[in-house]
């Protein structure tokens, strides 16, 4: 009885939310639901990563300093870029994007790094890993797009996979100790 009360009262919830924050749309309801949690999940990570990569970028050190200053500051600046695009995307349909910090921490796949000092290898490294966990993640966004038939959400998310493949491929070749050279 108790889960049938709940179930009704989310359903009120949901009504109230949807009369004044309801955009008309074509799509299914249920793909208006799917694809904004979706969106959700993805925009928590992507500002994870924008954050860690800004904080890698106001801690880098060492011999390659500006080279890596500047590409961290680059890939943020991408990274926040589609931020408010993917919170629209769910607003244009009809659903509901995030509301707090505490909402993206709850959120989150992308790990936090709190440590004091990380070694500039290791902060360009462990960012290709995450933007190659974030292109994973845009890729099972994309079935879900792709599956509630939202053409423009699946449009966006092919640009921001090739951005996030970008950024692992610098990452990583920059991460990368070659023969005969010392970092």
């Amino acid at each position: 009885m108790a889960k049938s009360t709940s179930s009704k009262s989310a359903s009120a919830k949901e009504a109230r939310i949807h009369e004044h924050l309801g955009t008309p749309t074509d799509l299914h309801k249920d793909a208006v639901h799917e694809v904004s949690a979706a969106l959700r999940v993805l925009l928590a990570d992507v500002f994870a990563l924008y954050l860690k990569t800004k904080n890698f970028h106001w801690h880098m050190s060492g011999r390659h300093f500006r080279d890596y200053h500047l590409l961290l500051d680059e890939q943020s600046a991408e990274l926040f870029a589609i931020t408010d695009p993917m919170a629209e995307r769910a607003r244009k349909i009809g659903g509901i994007s995030l509301h707090s910090i505490g909402e993206v921490s709850r959120l989150q796949r992308i790990r936090d790094n709190d440590a004091e000092y990380v070694t500039p290898q290791d902060m360009l490294a462990e960012l290709a890993e995450d933007n190659r966990q974030l292109a994973a993640a845009m890729r099972v966004t994309h079935g879900v797009t792709s599956d509630g038939r939202d053409v423009a959400t699946t449009s966006l998310l092919e640009e921001w996979i090739d951005q996030a493949e970008r950024r692992t491929w610098f990452l990583f070749e920059a991460s990368r100790n070659t023969a005969g050279e010392n970092s």
